[in-house]
């Protein structure tokens, strides 16, 4: 058991004290946000998305709408936010103020440019006011400006010649920032190294529509009876954002270190993203929904779990998972199992019957007087999905089976035999009451 884990995280050759940073967003929007943020914990800030003023940006009213299921609140969250509204001196001389009072965090600027002169000049007067890196925003998917945002991370030889213009004019790390509105974000990031970048971050925000309104009909948020397809985060994107970063992670052209964001609310997701390959976490969402002290119990979960492994390091976490992620043509298909029952512990709910009768293997049968499922092993399709819907944790699990799929493909070709004989039966039935009929 190590005593004192060291969390601290290189990347790029910047060293960050812990991998946790603010994402650029609503979060990151001023110093006087960023430096609360920095007091609870956080390491660094990829700072609100700087413009360039020659464009005036006007955020609508309203910018967010919050998506809930059942009674779990801010699932997801659309927005419809533009870049930052702030004059460009003022978010430079924000930028001065932190590296002057938190000289030991790290500042990155994240900036988008709608010219290559914009992106150059952008570039050399962050790093003129103390950014330790840049980022470059070509993910943004709801920027109205026309040539902006993730319309740039889709054109990959533009996404190229941007990166390229930056990287002449600065000597700091360059961060390339993905969109996830596309099949495969490693094509890109291919790209943007090629265009000198030093990593890649991802994901933005996917494009959505959260919800529509039952009864005006408009998408939300609704901004004065016009909805449209926007950047979605929170939980509900972690699954896809893993995959994103997985995808580059393992992918050995790129091989670049990876900054990664989408659905990062606690110490296990952060682990999680760690593990898929990422060395540096960015969230948004998670603040908007608990706060900035989130990262206080980040820090401390990822702390205690590494203390509990014997890992000395978190740079040892990063890419531990990638071994272990393959295409489904690698599964071993000889291995076979069903599904085990604690029926000391259950509640007699009877919703592992209903799911399994009308999704899966119909392998329950149900006693009625004792209120228990009974498992016809031989049917059992080993999908898990009556261990979803049960409300009893680990109630139900996963048991290995020897020859448990050639046991279970008898069953099957009997009971298909057994269904032909039933229809063959009711087609008889019906021709004879037609008959009658006729």
């Amino acid at each position: 058991m190590v005593s004192k884990p060291d969390l601290s995280i290189d990347f790029c050759g910047v060293r960050f004290k812990n991998p946790f940073c603010l994402s650029s967003s609503p979060v990151s929007n001023s110093a006087e946000m960023v430096a609360q943020a920095f007091e609870a914990g956080w390491s660094g800030v990829a700072f609100k998305t700087l413009n360039s003023d020659r464009v005036p940006i006007i955020h609508p009213s309203p910018r967010m709408n919050a998506y809930h299921y059942d009674n779990k609140r801010l699932v997801g969250l659309q927005n419809v936010e533009q870049i930052s509204d702030r004059p460009l001196k003022d978010n430079l001389l924000d930028m001065l103020y932190l590296k002057k009072h938190y000289p030991d965090h790290i500042v990155m600027s994240s900036i988008m440019g709608f010219s290559s002169a914009e992106w150059e000049y952008l570039a050399r007067v962050s790093e003129d006011n103390g950014a330790d890196m840049l980022e470059l925003n070509f993910s943004c998917p709801h920027m109205t400006v026309e040539g902006s945002g993730h319309k740039v991370g889709q054109s990959f030889h533009l996404l190229e010649q941007f990166t390229a213009v930056v990287k002449k004019v600065v000597k700091i790390p360059v961060i390339a920032k993905m969109t996830p509105n596309i099949t495969d974000m490693t094509e890109p990031a291919i790209f943007a190294r090629q265009g000198g970048a030093d990593a890649i971050s991802a994901i933005n925000t996917i494009r959505a529509i959260s919800e529509i309104g039952i009864d005006d009909w408009v998408p939300k948020p609704n901004v004065h009876g016009i909805g449209a397809r926007s950047g979605y985060s929170g939980p509900a994107v972690k699954p896809i954002a893993i995959r994103f970063i997985a995808d580059m992670a393992k992918c050995e052209e790129l091989g670049l270190p990876l900054s990664a964001m989408g659905g990062i609310e606690t110490w296990i997701d952060a682990l999680e993203f760690m593990l898929a390959g990422a060395s540096n976490l960015q969230v948004t969402t998670g603040i908007i929904h608990y706060g900035y002290r989130i990262v206080e119990d980040m820090i401390e979960g990822l702390t205690d779990y590494m203390a509990e492994k014997g890992i000395a390091r978190a740079q040892d976490l990063v890419g531990a998972a990638l071994k272990n992620v393959q295409e489904t043509d690698h599964f071993d298909l000889k291995r076979q199992g069903i599904t085990s029952y604690d029926l000391d512990r259950c509640i007699g709910c009877g919703q592992c019957y209903i799911v399994c009768r009308d999704a899966a293997g119909q392998a329950l049968e149900w006693d009625s007087a004792e209120r228990r499922p009974k498992l016809v092993e031989d049917k059992c399709l080993s999908c898990m999905i009556c261990s979803f819907v049960c409300p009893v944790t680990d109630l139900i699990t996963y048991r290995e089976m020897p020859q448990a799929w050639e046991r279970r493909e008898t069953a099957v070709m009997d009971s298909s035999l057994e269904k032909e004989l039933k229809l063959a039966k009711m087609g008889a039935i019906e021709d004879a009451v037609k008959g009658c009929v006729d």
